[in-house]
């Protein structure tokens, strides 16, 4: 349902440019919050705002913020998620090769990246598909994202696992409930965790494809190979 919040407008703020009026009433009212950019919307009268990975729409003047999603009826496309698409696009593709744990086939047609807990249940049966996802030329990239929170048993763990010097096989071990040996170095455990909530990730595994489209959660390799190819 679309939410309607209004904002303190003061009559200096209609001398403005909308641009202007919009990043006052905000940073007026939510000063930690963080305007990307503020630039018309596919809808007259409708300014599309970005607060670092979230989207909402303003009036021109600054008063109205509407959260919610705006869609082409006549096009059926949602514009909004199309948007959002496009950013957790750019965010994947700025995470280095180093960062990520991979499996992948040796040419791979599809590529997505995962959010992964290794207590996981469903993460853990996900896991157990690699075979078979790699069969049908499907790469996984797994970004580290414990559900516990960091500093916890389960972040820590998962710390051991990228610090491993074999990151892979110690991913397979801790997807059994094997322990692995606490290791530390500079890891990404915390950055990743922090991306995913940035991204609205809120359970796992969190599959996204490289052109940053969410699919559901857990996903029999079938299942997910049709949902990649019909994107």
């Amino acid at each position: 349902m679309t939410v309607l919040l209004c904002f303190q407008f003061s009559v200096v703020q209609a001398e403005m440019t909308p641009e202007s009026a919009i990043r006052q009433s905000i940073s007026g009212t939510f000063p930690e919050l963080d305007i990307t950019s503020v630039k018309k919307s596919a809808v007259n009268g409708l300014y599309e705002v970005l607060l670092g990975p979230d989207l909402v729409y303003a009036s021109p003047d600054g008063r109205y913020i509407i959260q919610g999603d705006v869609i082409d009826l006549k096009q059926k496309r949602n514009l909004s998620e199309l948007k959002r698409a496009g950013l957790r696009q750019q965010l994947l593709a700025d995470i280095p090769e180093n960062e990520y744990i991979e499996y992948s086939p040796a040419k791979p047609e599809h590529t997505v990246y995962v959010f992964t807990d290794i207590d996981c249940g469903y993460c853990r049966k996900l896991h157990k598909d690699m075979q078979a996802l790699n069969r049908r030329g499907i790469a996984v990239r797994y970004l580290a994202f414990p559900r516990s929170g960091i500093g916890t048993k389960t972040s820590k763990q998962m710390e051991a696992v990228w610090c491993s010097s074999n990151p892979a096989k110690a991913m397979n071990e801790a997807k059994q409930g094997m322990r692995v040996a606490d290791k530390t170095c500079t890891n990404p455990v915390s950055r990743h965790f922090r991306l995913g909530q940035d991204m609205g990730v809120r359970g796992t595994p969190a599959i996204y494809t490289e052109q940053g489209q969410s699919l559901s959660g857990y996903l029999p390799p079938d299942k997910l190979l049709q949902a990649l190819n019909s994107q």
